[in-house]
């Protein structure tokens, strides 16, 4: 199907251009969302006729997604998460987890403007992106951990690998003190257990006649 874009559309086009797409993603999507029109000669007049509108509608709504950018740009957002040892997730970070963190440390993040290549299901801390406007995205940080201690860490960089060989180094340096204090226990019952007995006999006894 031949349509035209109302606005910029990655992989797509710039606004006013006439490109072909697949019938189900301009029905389903580019249509009803606003992003284009089919492309037919009323829709072309259309277009033309309302080209200065849309033009200032999108330098406005660019100017706002710029001004979100710059305040959103950079943050890093913890989200508590249960995990085994290894750091596998029971379950996995959405976009819908991240806008809502987002959201409730307000900034007005909408789910579908989140992007995510891969569910998140590891803890540590993972980029993702937010397309506030065709031609503006804002780069975030979620930060997912067991506990805020431990976000802690990991934004001071340590990952959870550290942390495990940490705890694991600390665990043996703690056995190793045992048997090095029970070590020197034994060592010292055997020093007292060497010592030659006392001589008891009494040297002022006289001998017998």
């Amino acid at each position: 199907m031949d349509i035209i874009l109302l606005e910029r559309v990655a992989k797509l086009g710039q606004m006013g251009d006439v490109v072909s797409v697949k019938e189900g993603y301009a029905r389903n999507f580019l249509i009803p969302t606003g992003k284009a029109l089919r492309a037919n000669n009323m829709n072309i007049a259309r277009f033309e006729a309302e080209k200065a509108q849309l033009e200032a509608r999108n330098l406005e709504t660019k100017k706002e997604a710029e001004d979100m950018a710059d305040r959103l740009n950079g943050q890093q957002f913890i989200i508590i998460r249960s995990a085994s040892d290894s750091g596998a997730l029971y379950g996995s970070v959405t976009t819908r987890d991240a806008a809502e963190i987002a959201t409730a440390e307000g900034f007005s993040v909408d789910r579908k403007q989140v992007v995510l290549t891969a569910p998140i299901k590891e803890l540590g801390l993972h980029t993702l992106y937010v397309q506030l406007h065709p031609e503006v995205e804002a780069e975030i940080e979620l930060n997912v951990a067991r506990s805020a201690e431990e976000a802690e860490l990991q934004a001071s960089g340590k990952s959870i690998q550290d942390l495990a060989a940490e705890e694991e180094a600390a665990a043996e340096f703690e056995i190793q003190e045992l048997f090095d204090d029970i070590g020197a226990a034994g060592m010292d019952d055997d020093d007292l257990g060497g010592q030659p007995a006392a001589d008891t006999s009494d040297a002022s006894e006289p001998d017998d006649a």
